[in-house]
Protein backbone atom coordinates (compact mmCIF):
# COMPACT_ATOMS: atom_id res chain seq x y z
CA UNK A 1 0.00 0.00 0.00
CA UNK A 2 2.77 2.54 0.77
CA UNK A 3 4.76 1.86 -2.69
CA UNK A 4 0.97 2.66 -4.61
CA UNK A 5 0.90 5.89 -2.11
CA UNK A 6 4.91 7.06 -3.05
CA UNK A 7 3.56 6.19 -6.94
CA UNK A 8 0.75 8.10 -6.98
CA UNK A 9 2.10 11.01 -5.02
CA UNK A 10 4.84 10.86 -7.86
CA UNK A 11 2.63 10.95 -10.36
CA UNK A 12 0.50 13.93 -9.22
CA UNK A 13 3.66 16.12 -8.69
CA UNK A 14 4.65 14.82 -12.41
CA UNK A 15 1.14 16.22 -13.26
CA UNK A 16 1.84 19.58 -11.67
CA UNK A 17 4.96 20.29 -13.28
CA UNK A 18 3.41 19.02 -16.74
CA UNK A 19 1.88 22.71 -17.76
CA UNK A 20 5.06 24.40 -16.63
CA UNK A 21 6.95 21.97 -19.36
CA UNK A 22 5.04 23.64 -21.74
CA UNK A 23 5.79 27.09 -21.61
CA UNK A 24 9.90 26.85 -22.53
CA UNK A 25 12.36 25.23 -23.83
CA UNK A 26 13.61 21.93 -21.81
CA UNK A 27 16.99 23.12 -21.68
CA UNK A 28 16.37 26.49 -20.62
CA UNK A 29 14.02 25.83 -18.03
CA UNK A 30 16.50 23.06 -16.75
CA UNK A 31 19.12 26.20 -16.23
CA UNK A 32 16.58 28.59 -14.91
CA UNK A 33 16.86 30.12 -11.14
CA UNK A 34 13.28 29.48 -10.46
CA UNK A 35 12.73 26.93 -8.16
CA UNK A 36 9.23 25.88 -10.45
CA UNK A 37 10.93 26.33 -13.78
CA UNK A 38 14.18 24.26 -12.88
CA UNK A 39 12.25 21.23 -11.62
CA UNK A 40 9.91 20.74 -14.70
CA UNK A 41 12.73 21.74 -17.07
CA UNK A 42 15.26 18.86 -15.22
CA UNK A 43 12.99 16.54 -15.03
CA UNK A 44 11.40 17.09 -19.06
CA UNK A 45 15.21 17.00 -19.80
CA UNK A 46 16.29 14.17 -18.07
CA UNK A 47 13.48 11.59 -19.22
CA UNK A 48 14.36 12.76 -23.13
CA UNK A 49 17.95 12.16 -22.47
CA UNK A 50 17.93 8.66 -20.81
CA UNK A 51 15.56 7.83 -22.94
CA UNK A 52 17.17 8.99 -26.23
CA UNK A 53 20.29 8.30 -25.41
CA UNK A 54 21.07 5.43 -28.07
CA UNK A 55 19.89 7.79 -30.58
CA UNK A 56 23.99 8.78 -30.20
CA UNK A 57 25.27 5.31 -31.08
CA UNK A 58 23.77 5.08 -34.47
CA UNK A 59 24.16 8.91 -35.30
CA UNK A 60 27.37 8.75 -34.78
CA UNK A 61 28.30 5.54 -36.26
CA UNK A 62 26.74 6.76 -39.56
CA UNK A 63 28.47 10.17 -39.79
CA UNK A 64 31.97 8.85 -38.36
CA UNK A 65 31.46 6.01 -41.26
CA UNK A 66 30.53 8.54 -43.99
CA UNK A 67 33.30 10.99 -43.13
CA UNK A 68 36.15 8.67 -43.04
CA UNK A 69 37.42 5.21 -43.99
CA UNK A 70 34.64 2.45 -43.73
CA UNK A 71 35.90 0.19 -41.08
CA UNK A 72 38.10 2.42 -38.96
CA UNK A 73 35.06 5.46 -39.48
CA UNK A 74 32.27 2.92 -38.00
CA UNK A 75 34.57 1.55 -35.32
CA UNK A 76 35.16 5.44 -34.09
CA UNK A 77 31.65 6.09 -34.57
CA UNK A 78 30.52 3.04 -32.64
CA UNK A 79 32.85 3.82 -29.69
CA UNK A 80 31.97 7.67 -29.62
CA UNK A 81 28.64 6.91 -29.66
CA UNK A 82 28.76 4.66 -26.72
CA UNK A 83 30.75 7.10 -24.78
CA UNK A 84 28.11 9.81 -25.69
CA UNK A 85 25.05 7.32 -24.75
CA UNK A 86 26.27 6.19 -21.14
CA UNK A 87 26.79 9.71 -21.17
CA UNK A 88 23.83 11.30 -21.67
CA UNK A 89 22.08 8.01 -19.87
CA UNK A 90 24.14 9.03 -16.59
CA UNK A 91 22.98 12.97 -17.13
CA UNK A 92 19.08 12.07 -17.76
CA UNK A 93 19.36 9.53 -14.97
CA UNK A 94 21.17 12.52 -12.44
CA UNK A 95 18.08 14.72 -14.14
CA UNK A 96 15.58 12.48 -13.02
CA UNK A 97 16.95 11.61 -9.61
CA UNK A 98 17.81 15.27 -8.49
CA UNK A 99 15.65 17.33 -10.20
CA UNK A 100 13.71 18.26 -6.59
CA UNK A 101 17.26 19.52 -5.38
CA UNK A 102 17.19 23.25 -4.91
CA UNK A 103 19.99 25.61 -6.57
CA UNK A 104 21.35 22.09 -8.50
CA UNK A 105 21.01 22.24 -12.30
CA UNK A 106 22.34 18.89 -13.20
CA UNK A 107 24.96 18.13 -15.44
CA UNK A 108 23.83 19.63 -19.09
CA UNK A 109 24.81 17.53 -21.83
CA UNK A 110 24.41 19.03 -25.96
CA UNK A 111 21.48 18.58 -27.48
CA UNK A 112 23.46 17.74 -30.56
CA UNK A 113 23.65 13.81 -31.28
CA UNK A 114 26.55 14.13 -33.28
CA UNK A 115 28.88 15.35 -30.58
CA UNK A 116 27.52 15.29 -26.98
CA UNK A 117 30.73 17.28 -25.57
CA UNK A 118 29.73 20.34 -27.81
CA UNK A 119 28.93 23.53 -25.91
CA UNK A 120 25.94 24.69 -27.01
CA UNK A 121 26.29 28.49 -27.37
CA UNK A 122 25.11 31.49 -24.77
CA UNK A 123 23.47 34.19 -26.67
CA UNK A 124 24.47 37.16 -25.79
CA UNK A 125 22.05 40.28 -25.26
CA UNK A 126 22.16 42.50 -28.88
CA UNK A 127 23.05 45.66 -27.91
CA UNK A 128 23.17 48.40 -30.85
CA UNK A 129 26.19 50.12 -31.14
CA UNK A 130 26.78 53.73 -30.39
CA UNK A 131 27.40 55.75 -33.71
CA UNK A 132 30.60 56.60 -34.24
CA UNK A 133 32.12 59.97 -35.89
CA UNK A 134 34.96 59.86 -38.38
CA UNK A 135 37.42 62.24 -37.60
CA UNK A 136 38.09 64.30 -40.91
CA UNK A 137 41.43 63.73 -42.09
CA UNK A 138 43.59 65.53 -45.01
CA UNK A 139 44.08 63.52 -47.52
CA UNK A 140 48.01 62.09 -48.07
CA UNK A 141 49.97 62.81 -50.40
CA UNK A 142 50.13 60.29 -53.60
CA UNK A 143 53.58 58.31 -54.25
CA UNK A 144 53.87 57.56 -57.91
CA UNK A 145 54.27 53.74 -58.97
CA UNK A 146 56.80 51.39 -58.95
CA UNK A 147 57.51 50.27 -62.42
CA UNK A 148 58.83 46.84 -62.53
CA UNK A 149 60.28 45.35 -65.71
CA UNK A 150 58.01 42.70 -67.64
CA UNK A 151 58.55 38.98 -66.49
CA UNK A 152 59.54 36.49 -69.11
CA UNK A 153 56.99 33.84 -70.06
CA UNK A 154 58.07 30.33 -69.72
CA UNK A 155 56.14 27.59 -71.96
CA UNK A 156 56.71 24.00 -71.58
CA UNK A 157 55.34 21.94 -73.93
CA UNK A 158 55.33 17.94 -72.97
CA UNK A 159 55.50 14.83 -75.58
CA UNK A 160 52.65 13.06 -75.90
CA UNK A 161 51.88 10.07 -74.67
CA UNK A 162 52.57 6.58 -76.57
CA UNK A 163 49.71 4.65 -77.17
CA UNK A 164 49.92 1.37 -75.62
CA UNK A 165 48.14 -1.77 -76.81
CA UNK A 166 45.37 -3.22 -74.36
CA UNK A 167 44.99 -6.72 -73.25
CA UNK A 168 41.42 -7.59 -74.21
CA UNK A 169 39.85 -9.62 -72.10
CA UNK A 170 37.16 -11.34 -73.67
CA UNK A 171 33.90 -11.10 -71.42
CA UNK A 172 32.34 -14.76 -70.10
CA UNK A 173 28.42 -14.69 -69.71
CA UNK A 174 26.40 -17.24 -68.08
CA UNK A 175 25.40 -18.69 -71.45
CA UNK A 176 29.64 -19.99 -72.20
CA UNK A 177 28.80 -22.42 -69.08
CA UNK A 178 25.76 -23.84 -69.72
CA UNK A 179 25.98 -27.52 -71.71
CA UNK A 180 24.00 -27.42 -74.74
Amino acid sequence: MKKVKALLALVICIGLLIPVGFAKDVWEMAQSDVYKEKTGGMLGRGLLNAGTSPVDIFVQTVNKTKSGPPLIGTLTGMAGGLGCTALRASSGIVDVALFWVPGFNGFPVSRSYDNCLEETPEVAPVVAPAPVVAPVVAPAPVAEPVVQAPVPVVTVAEPEPVATPKHVVRRHSAYDYVKK
